[in-house]
């Protein structure tokens, strides 16, 4: 007697098929849904507080964006000044003992540029001279316009974000800003890549000039066409003129000239061609004593964009990474034998770190 079997219709089949392939799908389909979870949850995610990875700035539009805050600054720390609202108080001590001051230029011009340029620009590194309030929730905009004189110098350049690092100095010489020695003050914005100062800004809110420069591309000053290497004048802090004035006058003889000045920034534009009535010319500056990086960060940017030179007083570059001091004093010079300044000198360093 034959077996029995069960035969399927056609029907059948087709049914049975269908069932097959249903439950291949189901199977198939959950493990891709896995492995995209996966994949997601492994990813940061774009437009978090980092900024999406791999994203990139364009280093033109910052350098808009920079001047366009020390000038917004540069506002309010006029404002302020004309209203005698400066609601003085002490903050603390330079290591040479001297009482640091801040006043409601300060705060208020760094809350203007500060806010600005994180607005602009959310996933670069920002370091300013003052806190910042995180609860702040003043929001301020840029339309992305970028001023004629910085297009026609300027191409787009594009860098990672991850390699810039924003300097502010909402305020810089805030002890003459408190004695009324208006021609020292400047607002300061300065963008570093890799440590490397290529973008500086120095705006002075009392004459509304501002001078900017990037390396590689264009600035609104250049150098003066002569500057005095047997007899330089060398401009120094008001505070350290006798330190550097002994040494000097021994190296370069007794007709050198000291200039005391206040603020990082005017001393650079001393050794510039600026076309201000109260702006003082030297042909080196000099710092001998421990500085914050935000006070010279700006200008170390545009003297290395005109062909000029800001080192340690040992000659060593100085990285705009890291810690927010400069241990090693500093020398500015530009058109000069910047090596043979650094040789002549090599008393000053010793008290740089004191």
């Amino acid at each position: 007697m034959a077996p029995m079997g069960i035969r399927l219709s056609p029907l059948g089949m087709a049914v049975f098929c269908l069932l097959g392939l249903g439950v291949l799908y189901h199977l198939y389909s959950g493990f891709l849904a896995g492995r995209f979870a996966f994949f997601m949850l492994s990813e940061p995610a774009a437009g978090g507080p980092d900024g999406p990875r791999g994203s990139a700035v364009d280093l033109r539009e910052l350098l808009a964006v920079s001047v366009l805050a020390a000038v917004r600054g540069g506002e309010e720390v006029r404002r302020v000044r004309e209203g005698n609202v400066l609601n003085e108080k002490a903050k603390g001590k330079t290591r040479e003992g001297a009482e640091e001051k801040l006043t409601s230029g300060d705060l208020l011009s760094n809350r203007r540029m500060y806010h600005l340029l994180r607005a602009a620009f959310p996933t670069v590194q920002i370091n300013s001279e003052e806190r910042v309030d995180t609860s702040d929730q003043e929001t301020v905009s840029w339309d992305r316009n970028i001023p004629d004189d910085i297009k026609e110098k300027i191409q787009p350049k594009e860098v990672p974000a991850e390699s810039v690092t924003v300097w502010i100095d909402p305020l810089d010489a805030t002890q003459e800003y408190t004695e009324d020695l208006r021609q020292y003050v400047t607002t300061m914005v300065c963008v570093a890549v890799n440590g490397k100062p290529v973008i500086g800004v120095i705006h002075k809110p009392f004459s509304a000039y501002t001078a900017w420069a990037m390396v590689d591309g264009g600035s609104s000053v250049k150098a003066r066409s002569f500057y005095n290497e047997k007899t330089p004048r060398i401009i120094v802090s008001r505070s350290h003129a006798g330190k550097v004035e002994q040494v000097a006058r021994q190296t370069f003889g007794n007709k050198t000239v000291i200039i005391p000045a206040g603020g990082a920034g005017y001393k650079v534009l001393a050794l510039l061609d600026v076309a201000e009535k109260n702006q003082e010319e030297a042909d080196v500056y000099i710092h001998v004593t421990y500085i914050k990086k935000w006070d010279i960060c700006a200008g170390n940017a545009v003297l290395r964009a005109l062909g000029g030179h800001m080192t340690t007083l040992t000659g060593e570059e100085i990285s705009y990474t890291g810690s927010d001091g400069n241990e090693g004093g500093l020398i500015a010079s530009i058109n000069m034998d910047h090596k043979a300044l650094i040789e002549k000198l090599p008393d000053l360093e010793k008290t740089s770190h004191k």
